[in-house]
């Protein structure tokens, strides 16, 4: 289930996947090791993603914010959940589609900034939902009553919980339960630990998964994940997972570092590449 440090051939990874909460940054804080192993990647000529299930920001909004904390990640190299249920739904649905979306500018900016779906709140052809801070009994009968009238229900990720500067509020994964509740309908998924979000990240990058490498904090969601669209990971102990979560696990990632400056002195290692002094 987990491999030593010695015989994990990083030589074939050609693009890393980074979660971003918990491995890139704590809170508002860059967690020691990001540009270090960015730069590094660069070096090596390994391309990347930042992979997160939150919708609520724009990939914009995102890169933005790890500017804040000094890290420099372009906004074409973050994919959220959001990014992923447009590519999704693009897939199978022609232009002019309609859509009803419970979201925030995450999401909306995703499915209708370009024109390729229309927003439709009566009887359209796929509910989409997402993180929405101001949520209504309204906006919840209206997707209700269109899933029970035959529309496709669309999640954009699972997650029941959300960390807010108060403390653990409800997540997109709540509204989700709720609306299966009312509707007898299961939604259809895309954030992680579904594969739809790393076939997304892969499809995007133009890499196979045999090339790819996912790190990760969370052993439900990001290594679950990966471990379901055959991705190598590693996971990183700066997050959510601890190393007592393996123990009882029935899967688990490649490897575990302490943090990013661990990972970066193995890559380095298991790369050829002499060590930073």
């Amino acid at each position: 289930m987990m491999s030593s440090a010695t015989n994990f051939d990083f030589s074939r990874v050609r693009a890393a996947l980074f979660d971003m909460d918990g491995v890139l940054y704590r809170g508002t804080v860059a967690l020691p090791g990001v540009n270090e192993l960015l730069a590094f990647l660069a070096e090596q000529q390994v391309t990347y993603a930042c992979i997160t299930n939150n919708a609520s920001r724009t990939r914009e909004q995102f890169s933005a914010k790890l500017h804040e904390m000094g890290i420099n990640v372009p906004a074409e190299r973050i994919i959220t959940s959001a990014t992923a249920t447009s590519v999704w739904l693009r897939a199978r649905a022609r232009r002019g589609t309609t859509v009803f979306a419970i979201g925030m500018d995450g999401l909306r900016e995703a499915l209708f900034a370009d024109g390729y779906f229309a927003e439709q709140p009566e009887q359209p052809e796929y509910v989409v939902v997402g993180a929405d801070f101001e949520v209504t009994y309204a906006k919840l009968a209206t997707a209700c009553l269109a899933i029970r009238a035959g529309a496709t229900f669309v999640g954009t990720n699972p997650d029941t919980t959300f960390p807010s500067e108060r403390g653990i509020v409800p997540g997109v994964g709540a509204l989700i339960v709720a609306l299966e509740a009312a509707t007898e309908q299961k939604a259809v998924i895309i954030g992680k630990p579904e594969r739809a979000m790393f076939d997304t990240a892969l499809q995007l990058l133009g890499v196979t998964a045999e090339a790819a490498l996912m790190v990760g904090d969370r052993l439900d969601t990001d290594i679950l994940g990966a471990s379901r669209a055959e991705v190598a990971s590693v996971m990183v102990l700066t997050g959510v997972s601890s190393i007592v979560d393996l123990e009882t696990s029935t899967y688990g990632p490649a490897l575990v570092c302490d943090d990013l400056p661990q990972l970066l002195e193995l890559w380095r290692r298991g790369s050829g590449a002499p060590r930073a002094r």
